[in-house]
């Protein structure tokens, strides 16, 4: 497992587009947090960085799954998977040396993000006028986000061996599970019944909750969850490979 770990982590880092989907995710963020006028931390006059943690999300939406898309269409596509499967490794070792090595990346895609909660930290009046308790959870929030919307990458990397394919079907799971039960829950059918039971099965109800500061283990145990669930649907869809 260790050298599929390790086998992806270099394809990343000796890639263009590896550096290129990380530095895209930066600009785009570091955008809101400080130069456009609705959401820059300077305009709002508030030290805190709910701008950033709003829209990191959505450009998650189509960073992991660019990152992702490769992982297992790739080597279907060029029939390195087979070989792969020749050597001493279970699928369960491929799939999670590559969806550990997925979100390294997210770490690693976030770990710069860390100078923005340092400056506003600097910036504020006092100095440290920020919620630091918020903002941390808000980080691991967003870990776990990215921890989820890679698994479903996987999956989505399982579906085809088009790679322009399993991104788009990445893009539409990873936005459907995020959003859509939060919009399905104002549905008049279930307004007043069981709206609140609908929106808790969306990603979006517990990053919310759990970037208020409080890492609440029920939303900690969803996002397990959801994790395992994409995980154990990609080893089915490799499975199929054999009957």
């Amino acid at each position: 497992m260790f050298s599929i770990y390790k086998k992806e982590i270099n394809l990343f880092l000796s890639s263009l587009v590896g550096y290129l989907s990380v530095a895209v995710f930066l600009i785009a963020t570091g955008l809101f947090v400080w130069v456009f006028p609705t959401y820059s931390v300077i305009d709002y006059g508030f030290s805190g960085l709910d701008s950033f943690f709003e829209m990191s999300p959505y450009v998650f939406l189509f960073l992991i799954p660019a990152i992702t898309m490769r992982m297992l269409a790739e080597e279907m596509q060029t029939g390195t998977f087979e070989l792969l499967a020749t050597r001493p490794l279970t699928d369960w070792q491929i799939i999670m040396g590559k969806y550990l090595a997925s979100i390294s990346l997210v770490a690693l895609a976030l770990l710069p993000t860390l100078i923005y909660y340092f400056s506003v930290y600097e910036l504020g009046l006092p100095k440290g006028n920020i919620d630091s308790g918020a903002a941390f959870g808000s980080y691991i929030g967003l870990f776990l986000l990215g921890s989820v919307f890679a698994a479903i990458g996987m999956f989505a990397s399982s579906l085809s061996q088009n790679q322009i394919v399993a991104f788009l079907w990445a893009l539409f799971l990873c936005a459907f599970c995020y959003d859509a039960f939060a919009n399905l829950s104002k549905l008049s059918i279930f307004l007043g019944k069981t709206d609140a039971i609908v929106e808790k099965l969306g990603i979006n109800y517990h990053y919310q909750s759990i970037s208020r500061g409080l890492v609440d283990f029920r939303d900690v145990i969803y996002f397990f969850t959801i994790i395992s669930f994409f995980l154990l649907a990609t080893k089915l869809m490799l499975e199929k490979r054999k009957w």
